[in-house]
């Protein structure tokens, strides 16, 4: 098992959630996460992350599969200036690659936001740390769990 989804389990338990940790073939996107756990794309909770520029620490939006992270939304909701998180960056500060990052089990806990989109399911998937594994999780337990505030922060 890989550091990063052994953290992900250990986030899991330590919070008391179900760890029930999916290996699928491929879950790069949203789209292929969603086709592997044979559920609606907006159920696939995205983690993307961007680097404060005032701050330089990692800040994490959590949005539903089909949406996107609206950059100025995004910098008004974190009250401060946005750059793009490069692969290095990322894997950095949350201990993941891109593709593989999941919204617990960060090196160090981030600022973090939530799409209200996830809350119309009752269960959602979000990735466990690597491509090729994902983990459904309730969206009030996903809430709770990252600290997350939910807030308009998607291209409409």
């Amino acid at each position: 098992m890989s550091k990063s989804l052994k953290r992900v389990t250990a986030a899991l338990v330590a919070a008391e959630l179900p760890a029930d940790i999916l290996e699928v073939g491929q879950a790069r996107t949203a789209a292929e996460a969603a086709q592997s756990a044979g559920c609606h794309v907006d159920q696939i909770a995205k983690s993307i992350i961007f680097r404060g520029e005032d701050t330089g620490l990692a800040l994490l939006f959590l949005t539903a599969g089909g949406n996107q992270v609206d950059a100025q939304k995004a910098m008004e909701v974190a009250g401060e200036p946005l750059a793009k998180a490069d692969a290095a960056f990322i894997r950095q500060t949350t201990g993941f690659a891109i593709g593989g990052v999941a919204p617990v089990g960060h090196l160090s806990a981030p600022r973090c936001w939530v799409d209200e989109r996830l809350s119309d399911f009752d269960l959602v998937y979000a990735a466990a740390g690597t491509p090729r594994h994902i983990f459904p999780i309730r969206p009030a337990d996903l809430v709770a769990v990252t600290g997350a505030l939910q807030a308009d922060f998607i291209c409409r």
